[in-house]
């Protein structure tokens, strides 16, 4: 494995924070559009052209070739968190709220902690998982609405659900990069998960493809999917795989707490959605737990 430098690992820190930003974006733009199509259908629209559009910069960088059999087989692999999700991202937007899935997506960093474990033995240290624990608390106290009963009782909706559900697959992503991952440029790895999603989801959306008149469909619509595959797709995942390998799994989810977060202030801008004070001690729990993630990763360092 490839080592990395100090200023690099900083760096990655950066690329995160504008990595979950473009991410937070998909939720209330998601939510805009998600009744005009299958779940399916946009989710394959947008890994193809989030695959075609990176593929003049690798001809650029004459790294457009195929992988090996055995390389080929770990992004087909790598793809299947990702097409997964996505597709439980948009089939729960159609029952639920842009604010409740950006808070519910905090839950992946426990998971991908737990996934790291077992897949790249990435031990969470005491001070790790509390962290963890603060985020998760506070996202569930964000989508219950700090309502204790709520949460004893699991009031969740059908698209709180399907949304869980994606989140668990998400949390094996990044422990799979980092075992998959071997030195490769990153840019062939983007591509080939990229594509491969592209072929799990058309296999996903076939039967739908013929039903739709494509005609009728707005611009707003083909904008949105365009500007989900160029920055929640395709930047977001060629920025997500640099920070993976650089400064580890578990710390790269930690960012995910500040998704509820970003979107909350998207969707308020946008005027989809406002702020509930009762909301308040969740974000507050969420922000504490990203640092308190952060300075034990500086704390590692230094040590």
């Amino acid at each position: 494995m490839t080592e990395f430098t100090e200023k690099s690992k900083r760096n990655a820190h950066g690329l995160m924070l504008i990595s979950i930003l473009l991410a937070a974006t998909s939720f209330p733009i998601g939510a805009a559009i998600t009744n005009n199509l299958p779940p399916a259908v946009m989710m394959f629209m947008r890994f193809l052209l989030a695959a075609l559009m990176f593929a003049p910069y690798l001809m650029l960088r004459n790294t457009l070739y195929f992988p090996t059999p055995k390389k080929m087989l770990g992004y087909v692999v790598l793809s299947i968190p990702l097409a997964v999700f996505f597709w439980c991202m948009f089939e729960g937007l159609r029952y639920t709220s842009a604010i409740n899935t950006g808070a519910l997506y905090t839950l992946v960093p426990a998971i991908t902690a737990i996934y790291a474990l077992f897949i790249n033995k990435e031990i969470t240290h005491t001070f790790r998982s509390l962290g963890l624990l603060i985020g998760t608390l506070g996202a569930l106290w964000i989508v219950f609405r700090g309502d204790y009963a709520a949460l004893i009782n699991l009031d969740l909706n059908y698209g709180d659900f399907i949304f869980i559900v994606g989140c668990f697959f998400l949390g094996l992503y990044s422990p799979l990069i980092k075992r998959i991952y071997r030195g490769e440029p990153m840019e062939v790895m983007t591509f080939w998960v990229l594509m491969s999603g592209a072929g799990w989801l058309l296999l996903a959306s076939s039967s739908q493809l013929s039903d739709i008149e494509w005609r009728n469909v707005s611009y707003e619509v083909y904008g949105g999917i365009l500007y989900l595959a160029l920055f929640t797709t395709l930047i977001t995942f060629f920025l997500l795989q640099i920070c993976v390998v650089r400064i580890g799994a578990t710390k790269v989810a930690a960012y995910g707490f500040l998704t509820p977060i970003f979107v909350i202030i998207i969707s308020i801008a946008l005027g989809t959605d406002h702020f509930e004070m009762v909301t308040l001690p969740g974000v507050v729990m969420v922000i504490m737990a990203m640092f308190i993630i952060q300075y034990e990763a500086k704390a590692d360092s230094r040590a």
